[in-house]
C-alpha cells in the first residue's frame, strides 16, 4: 500500500497557524479542518494548538489587538490600572472588541517584559512602564 504524502508535517503546525493568524486576523474553523486534513492530524489536535497559545485566536479580532500582561510582576506593578484605563477609554472589557472593530483587548499570561511592568503589546509592539497618560497617548495614536 503506498504511503500518504503529507503536504507539511506536524512540525509545521504552529507556523501554519501563525501565518493564518497574520493573514486573516484569526484562525477559522474551516482553516483548522483543512490543516488537520492536509497534515494528517485530528481536528481536535489542531484546535488544541490553536487555542493553547494566547497570541493566536479562533475568533475574529479588531484591526488592532492589545495584549495586557496579567502575570505576577505586572500585577504587583499595577497592571490592573492598565486594564481599567483601557476599559474606561474604549468602553470594552478583556475579551471584547470595540463596536467599530478598531481595537480588541486581551489578557495574556506573560509578554516577557517583566522589567518594564506594567506592560502591554499593541500589535506585537511592546509598551512598558505604563501610566494612564501613556496609555491615552498610545490609544489616540492607534489607527
Amino acid at each position: 500500500m503506498p504511503r500518504k504524502v503529507k503536504v507539511r508535517g506536524r512540525e509545521y503546525l504552529l507556523a501554519l497557524l501563525r501565518e493564518e493568524q497574520e493573514k486573516a486576523g484569526y484562525i477559522s474553523e474551516q482553516f483548522i479542518e483543512q490543516t488537520a486534513k492536509s497534515i494528517d492530524l485530528s481536528i481536535s489536535e489542531v484546535y488544541g494548538v490553536a487555542t493553547f497559545y494566547h497570541l493566536l485566536s479562533t475568533r475574529p479580532l479588531g484591526r488592532n489587538v492589545i495584549h495586557v500582561c496579567k502575570c505576577i510582576p505586572c500585577c504587583l506593578k499595577s497592571s490592573q490600572l492598565v486594564v481599567e484605563t483601557i476599559q474606561e477609554k474604549l468602553g470594552i472589557v478583556p475579551g471584547e472588541t470595540t463596536l467599530d472593530g478598531r481595537i480588541s483587548l486581551q489578557l495574556i499570561n506573560c509578554i516577557g517584559a517583566c522589567d518594564q511592568a506594567p506592560a502591554m503589546l499593541l500589535n506585537h509592539e511592546l509598551h512598558g512602564s505604563l501610566t494612564p497618560a501613556k496609555i491615552a497617548q498610545i490609544l489616540e495614536a492607534c489607527p
